[in-house]
């Protein structure tokens, strides 16, 4: 129903970044609660850049685009549609804090726990603001 608008654009990107905000915070919370675990390996979530990567393509096109005349030929351009995004866990191998092999920061895990949490205020924020905006336009 509102999947073409900017208001349902805008409803879908919120949703799953509060989604990605919600499992940011339950990797963040792992990673705390395994603070002292020798040779754990600390996790991070990735969806922002390869969102924001998937958005700026929607507008640009190469400015020479190869032809194709068959559909079995490889398409040298194909944009990435930006719902087929998806977050994405990954596993800090290269660093280490600690004498046992454990590279986890509680400090720096909970900067990283504020800031995942201002960020998912901000996006309820957001969700209400462009409720209210509809709430205007239907008085």
């Amino acid at each position: 129903m509102l999947e073409g608008t900017t208001f349902g654009r805008t409803m879908e990107l919120l949703q799953r970044s509060m989604g990605v905000t919600t499992l940011r915070y339950g990797v963040i919370a792992n990673n705390i609660a395994n603070a002292d675990v020798p040779n754990f390996k600390r996790s991070e979530v990735n969806f922002e850049s390869f969102l924001k990567r998937a958005l700026d393509q929607e507008d640009r096109r190469p400015v020479l685009e190869m032809a194709t005349s068959d559909e079995r030929h490889i398409p040298g351009y194909t944009p990435t549609d930006w719902r087929s995004i998806q977050p994405r866990r990954v596993l800090d191998y290269l660093s280490t804090a600690k004498n046992n092999g454990n590279n986890v920061d509680p400090e720096q895990e909970f900067m990283d726990a504020l800031e995942n949490q201002l960020r998912y205020t901000m996006m309820t924020q957001a969700t209400a603001f462009e409720f209210n905006q509809v709430n205007l336009v239907l008085k």
